[in-house]
């Protein structure tokens, strides 16, 4: 009976298991949305069957990669702009350059 129960642990002993566990701690918002906006939401989500909190979830995550979208270019634009008027002025000084020397 000692060896069965060895062979049996030693089979529980060999399985590892591995669950990936994600614990989401989300924040209570109270927000006012015309009366408009909430219709229309509410028609929509009896059409798609989604939970309210899960569609504006979503809307939000959405609109913030929009915006960081936007922000991002606009950094880009300005650092772009200093960028070129240096690369201006180096092709400037290169073109000054005599290479017949």
């Amino acid at each position: 009976m000692g060896e069965i129960l060895l062979g049996i642990l030693d089979v529980y002993t060999k399985k590892i298991y591995l669950c990936d566990i994600k614990i989401n701690i989300m924040k209570t918002v109270s927000l006012k949305i015309d009366d408009s906006i909430f219709g229309e939401t509410e028609k929509i989500l009896a059409q798609i069957k989604k939970p309210r909190n899960r569609y504006i979830n979503e809307a939000i995550e959405f609109y913030n990669k929009f915006h960081r979208k936007q922000i991002l270019e606009k950094k880009l634009k300005k650092e772009s702009g200093i960028v070129k008027a240096d690369s201006m002025s180096v092709l400037k000084d290169f073109e000054e350059i005599d290479y017949a020397d």
